[in-house]
């Protein structure tokens, strides 16, 4: 049984473009393991995507996404602990292979909680106005890879 796409906004499809860079660095995580890749270089990328695209995308979230519902909801709130745990995990300098391991794990899970509940739940309450403003705030650019070490290769 497959699961039905979700119609996401408009306003909302570059942040959902922006989730599937994540899950493929989730993808590029996992695949460096198979192939036994040194845990230093899968860091290092995952390094580069963190300060180049994840910081970006966690304070756009947590500026213009989040704030659509209350900032007590339960579901801004399971974001917003994510975000952080996933800082923090970034953070971790200790057992390289276990921290990417979490990093890989939190991130996918994250994203497909994003994907599947939250941006459901904020397209539901959003007003034409509110997604006009996400829309002048953020839009897609072109995702640009670090290339220099395409270890998932």
């Amino acid at each position: 049984m497959s699961q039905k796409p979700i119609k996401r906004h408009i306003a909302l499809q570059p942040l959902s473009r922006e989730h599937h860079h994540g899950l493929l660095l989730s993808w590029k995580i996992r695949t460096g393991f198979s192939k036994n890749i040194e845990t230093e270089r899968i860091k290092a990328y995952a390094d580069w995507f963190f300060k180049t695209h994840l910081i970006p995308h966690f304070d756009m979230e947590e500026t213009h996404i989040f704030t659509i519902l209350e900032a007590e909801h339960e579901l801004v709130t399971r974001a917003l602990a994510d975000h952080q745990q996933l800082k923090q995990l970034f953070a971790e300098k200790g057992d390289l292979k276990n921290t990417l391991s979490k990093i890989e794990e939190a991130l996918d899970s994250h994203i497909r909680f994003e994907e599947r509940i939250l941006f459901p739940e904020i397209q539901k309450v959003a007003t034409e106005a509110q997604f006009k403003e996400i829309e002048k705030i953020h839009h897609q650019d072109d995702f640009i890879d670090n290339l220099d070490d395409e270890f998932w290769k």
